[in-house]
């Protein structure tokens, strides 16, 4: 489910009541502790946290004109996403935050490839989102993405 929305502001205020605490919560988190370089945006109609061009002027593989995605966050129809590029491209990051996720949480987690879906809004592990947020420089996550994704000439 995309936003049509061009501002973080305008969508988070069109946030379901039920949603909006929990959405705000996780977007302060994830901003306090990401490392510098990253920069706030919608992407794909969500919430996206990227490395802009300025950094990385290759941008997307999928898409040059589009910046390098890292992180996005989204209300869904029935839960929070929390997609991480970076625990999909690294499986050492990826075993961290799942052996992490079992200590500070009661329920299984819900996740695919690279999303993270959290049905209850109380069930959410914010301080662990904002660990997962820090664990990844700019420098990086370029460095992983072109190892895992960008294919040599």
């Amino acid at each position: 489910m995309q936003s049509n929305e061009t501002t973080v502001e305008a969508y988070m205020a069109q946030l379901p009541d039920d949603r909006k605490a929990a959405m705000q919560e996780l977007r302060a988190v994830i901003t306090q502790n990401l490392p510098a370089g990253f920069q706030e945006v919608m992407s794909y109609g969500m919430i996206g946290y990227v490395v802009p061009h300025s950094l990385y002027p290759k941008g997307y593989h999928c898409n040059s004109k589009l910046p390098l995605p890292f992180m996005n966050l989204a209300s869904q129809k029935n839960f929070i996403a929390l997609y991480h590029m970076g625990m999909y491209a690294n499986e050492a990051l990826l075993n961290w935050f799942t052996s992490e996720y079992a200590k500070t949480s009661s329920s299984k987690i819900d996740m695919g490839k690279s999303c993270v879906r959290f049905k209850k809004m109380a069930d959410i592990p914010v301080e662990l989102i904002g660990k997962l947020a820090a664990k990844m420089t700019v420098e990086q996550w370029i460095q992983t993405y072109e190892s895992a994704f960008v294919r040599s000439k």
